[in-house]
């Protein structure tokens, strides 16, 4: 037995796997990776792998490959083999990037080859689905309600329509790259069907696709849904190479198996054939991407019931306290006996057995005492603003008296967790982000687009205003000076023209002849001074546009930033605009300044606002308050837990009076335009016979509900001690409580009394 990690009863049953197909279905906090690693020494220590072999542990993101070469290193170390030898760990991305550089002219590559990142493949499919919709603005009309006004037609064509045709086009493009199908391939579909139902989104996607991977081609590169389907291409074209990679690697264990793709699946089969050893463990009850990528629980509940697949569970977990583990246990059981849509019930099936079981008594990881008074599932109704103030005032409450233990608040969208965070900043409790992007990032964005828009428009006195507010930003969090510094900013706002103000005539400088502003000069004797140093500042500004967009940039972070982190996410942006710069070479200032504003609103991602961490731990960041995304949360567990805004629109049940983020108030008859795409290619593919509009958007609205049920499992599941549930009635006041959270109050009030 191995002194640093002693098996449980149904670790055992994982650890003594010889051979075959394996498949372990895991409850959270049950230990697989644990489990994993220490079958992998197992495995090297009892020498089922040749000097010239290894075994190869596939996971998901590159902090769990750091995590399993840690603890397989540490198992083998102590057996007294040497740690590094024998094993290979990769993401599945990073496997696929193998198999395609070994053999890059099979697929039509050159050897040096480059994998754009995601922020640069967005880039490209913006400018993409622009130059489409350019071509073709009034394409999207047959979706639009009929009863919008002029001003809301309007304002839908102005802000709305560039997001959703970039939505549809990129939902369109993974499916069709999963299914591997090119443009090519799509539009010879497409002219097998005259005198057929017309598939107008299909047509405008095929269209999208093309111009993006005619983009692709241009810069000799590959996208990562490429990577995954030539380095399966690459395995079909060369069984010599194939059987080379079988003999390398005789046995695979594959980790977060629930997130696996059909493509992915379809790689590690092909790897495994007939003879080698394939062990795959996963959650399905923790598949929480389905809507965002192409992965499906379903493949490992498939390959879990072959017959030919030794199935086995970990169900222990001594994560939680019983109390919790009740809670997230009664969910499942709900889930499957009492949900209040039977298709959700019967065909979806969210979540499903093994159910988590507290570990056995003398267990290393004990589960803590339970704390029964110590989970709260309220009913209260809070209007947004409200529960904001309770849960934030309660979590400063607790963390003060609790400095040595761990808290996250989790909400379901990225936007109410900034409201979060700067809720806790006003009330100086520490706090760390762990979002799509900070906070202080998405300030710091915002802040050099509105210097970007003053210098595209210097002659705007409205901008220059707000350019003043901006360079005095560090006044303004100041409660006492921010009112002085709008007061000013709004005067400078007033100036008929902005030369007299920046470059004055002689006996012309409007600050001597505006009879507001010089009534706000005998009042603050001090604010010529600063008025003086603005000009300054401005002109020193307007000379450096001049500058390539990078250079433009450190200047004002030089004016506008003294924090070393800020200046490092200037420095970030900086490098941005310089690729955006390269990659669009006809952008000008009011172009970088567009470009930067739809980052600031999270309208899109950027490289400077990723956060790209090693591995997230809590345990480092006792005495703060983590806001995270349930998404984010996954794999991760905090003593107190508060999740947030459990209502029927972050949850929605398949009721009638529920309301899904993906159906748009402005398309009839509530369809959502990204499943109607996909749909269309499915008929195109031939997985479905006909296309009935609306079927789609149906399919995916029970999709839908069956991820945010696991979504509320996962989050249910992050909490060690205590957790509270709690929700709000959104943004107009229509919200109820999501019906499993009501189902979850009944159980435990119950369970309490």
């Amino acid at each position: 037995m191995n002194r640093m990690f002693k098996p449980r009863k149904k670790q055992e049953e994982v650890i003594a796997f010889q051979g075959g197909k394996m498949g372990v279905s895991a409850v959270p906090g049950s230990g697989k990776t644990r489990t994993l690693s220490f079958l992998a020494s197992r495995l090297l220590i009892d020498g089922k792998v040749r000097e010239d072999q290894e075994i190869l542990i596939v996971t998901l993101v590159n902090s769990a490959v750091d995590n399993f070469s840690r603890q397989i290193s540490e198992f083998v170390r102590e057996a007294g083999l040497l740690p590094h030898f024998g094993y290979r760990v990769r993401t599945l991305h990073g496997l696929a990037n193998d198999i395609v550089r070994d053999r890059p002219s099979l697929v039509g590559l050159d050897e040096n080859f480059d994998i754009l990142s995601e922020n640069e493949a967005k880039t490209i499919l913006r400018d993409a689905a622009l130059a489409w919709l350019k071509a073709n603005p009034a394409a999207l009309d047959a979706y639009l309600r009929d009863d919008l006004t002029e001003n809301e037609y309007r304002k839908v064509r102005q802000r709305e329509l560039e997001r959703v045709v970039i939505s549809i086009a990129d939902g369109f493009i993974r499916q069709a790259k999963d299914a591997s199908l090119l443009p090519e391939d799509v539009r010879r579909l497409l002219d097998r069907r005259p005198g057929r139902e017309r598939l107008d989104l299909a047509e405008m996607c095929w269209e999208i696709y093309a111009a993006y991977q005619h983009g692709l081609n241009y810069r000799g590169a590959v996208d990562f849904q490429d990577l995954i389907r030539l380095a399966l291409a690459t395995l079909n074209a060369d069984e010599d190479y194939l059987a080379r990679l079988r003999h390398r690697w005789p046995y695979i264990l594959e980790d977060e198996a629930q997130d696996s793709s059909a493509l992915q699946e379809q790689i590690l089969r092909l790897i495994t054939g007939q003879d080698g050893h394939w062990v795959r463990v996963g959650d399905p009850n923790q598949a929480i991407y389905e809507t965002f990528t192409t992965a499906s629980p379903e493949y490992l509940r498939q390959f879990v019931a072959r017959s030919d697949v030794q199935a086995r569970e970990l169900p222990n977990s001594g994560r939680s306290t019983r109390s919790i583990i009740k809670l997230a246990n009664y969910l499942i059981d709900w889930s499957m006996k009492r949900h209040p849509s039977q298709a959700v019930r019967e065909e979806k099936r969210p979540l499903l057995p093994p159910l988590i079981e507290p570990v056995a008594r003398g267990d290393a990881q004990p589960n803590p005492k339970d704390r029964p008074g110590e989970v709260h599932v309220r009913l209260d109704p809070y209007t947004p603003g409200d529960e904001i103030e309770t849960v934030v005032r309660s979590a400063k409450a607790w963390i003060e008296d609790h400095p040595d233990e761990t808290l996250a608040i989790l909400v379901p969208r990225n936007d109410r967790g900034s409201e979060f965070v700067q809720a806790l900043q006003k009330l100086s409790v520490p706090v760390v982000e762990l979002l799509r992007s900070t906070t202080s990032a998405r300030q710091i964005a915002g802040s050099l687009t509105l210097i970007l828009e003053h210098l595209a428009q210097a002659v705007d006195p409205a901008r220059l205003g707000r350019s003043f507010e901006v360079w005095k930003r560090d006044e303004r969090e100041d409660a006492d000076q921010k009112a002085s510094v709008k007061r000013v900013g709004q005067l400078l706002g007033r100036a008929v023209q902005v030369e007299t103000f920046v470059y004055p005539a002689l006996d012309q400088d409007w600050l001597d002849r505006d009879a507001q502003m010089l009534e706000a000069l005998d009042a603050d004797p001090g604010l010529r001074d600063t008025l003086e140093g603005f000009r300054a500042t401005l002109r020193r500004w307007q000379a450096a546009v001049m500058l390539p967009v990078d250079q433009l940039v450190l200047t004002l972070a030089q004016d506008l930033f003294h924090d070393p982190l800020d200046l490092a996410i200037a420095y970030s942006v900086a490098v941005a605009l310089r690729q955006e710069a390269e990659a669009h070479p006809e952008w000008r200032l009011p172009d970088f300044a567009s470009y930067l504003r739809s980052v600031a609103r999270n309208e899109r991602s950027a490289a400077f606002l990723s956060e790209n961490e090693p591995e997230f731990n809590p345990d480092a960041h006792r005495g703060k308050v983590t806001v995270a995304t349930m998404h984010k949360a996954k794999g991760l567990e905090w003593d107190r837990v508060y999740l947030t805004s459990v209502n029927n629109y972050d949850f929605p049940s398949d009721e009638a009076h529920d309301t899904y983020m993906s159906e748009t108030w402005y398309v009839r008859d509530q369809l959502n335009l990204d499943a109607e795409a996909r749909g269309q290619l499915q008929v195109l593919s031939g997985e479905l016979e006909q296309y009935v509009e609306g079927q789609a958007s149906r399919e995916a609205r029970l999709d839908y509900v069956a991820e945010r049920l696991r979504l509320l499992y996962v989050g249910i599941t992050r909490a060690r001690k205590e957790l509270i549930i709690t929700w709000n009635t959104g943004r107009n006041g229509d919200k109820v409580a999501a019906s499993p959270l009501v189902a979850l109050h009944h159980f435990w009030e119950k369970e309490r009394s």
